[in-house]
């Protein structure tokens, strides 16, 4: 296992960094198009944002942290070449992405059987738009994980380090997306 890299090289490479930007560039217009119309209609958007579960706001970002940290312990540990931790430290980080997906879930059917839909006001039209867009990425990113993590267990030290890398970084942008998302939308307004 070669872990030693040049300085001027991203972790992960630079393909997965581009995407992150693009990413985050994405999401910040959006983000700053939902305070545009906020600030334009403030007693809807707050009204609206009463209607959140800041309960299931909260977990779901302590699950993401918590994963987050699970994925760097992961790297720490295979960079170690202790690949049993390794292993333990990723399968706990899926299962943290797992519960957020779950609860994600529970409160778009929360929502929906509250008629809570796109189309009810512009405020719910952000929140499914961004908050949407945000599962799919802990959808996608729960499957490299998964991959990564059939990969370190299939091919032990021999496995690539860079694409284990990638995978983190792309999971931690999912963890600083909801990171920005949160508070925007459940405490903001």
């Amino acid at each position: 296992m070669n872990n030693t890299k040049s300085i001027y090289y991203p972790p992960g490479g630079i393909l997965i960094w581009i995407i992150i930007y693009l990413e985050l560039i994405t999401f910040g217009m959006a983000i700053l198009a939902l305070a545009y119309y906020g600030s334009e209609e403030r007693e809807l958007f707050h009204s609206s944002s009463l209607k959140l579960n800041k309960t299931i706001g909260t977990i779901n970002t302590i699950l993401l942290l918590t994963s987050g940290f699970f994925v760097a312990k992961g790297i720490h540990f295979f960079k170690a070449a202790n690949i049993k931790k390794t292993l333990f430290y990723f399968n706990w980080a899926i299962v943290g992405g797992l519960g957020f997906l779950v609860l994600k879930s529970f409160e778009y059917y929360e929502k929906l059987e509250a008629g809570l839909h796109m189309d009810y006001n512009s405020f719910f039209r952000f929140y499914w738009l961004l908050t949407g867009f945000h599962f799919i990425h802990v959808l996608v990113g729960l499957v490299i994980l998964l991959v990564i993590t059939f990969s370190i267990r299939k091919k032990q030290t021999e496995a690539s380090f860079e694409d284990i890398e990638a995978s983190a970084s792309f999971w931690h942008m999912c963890d600083l997306i909801w990171l920005l998302l949160f508070p925007v939308l459940y405490l903001l307004f």
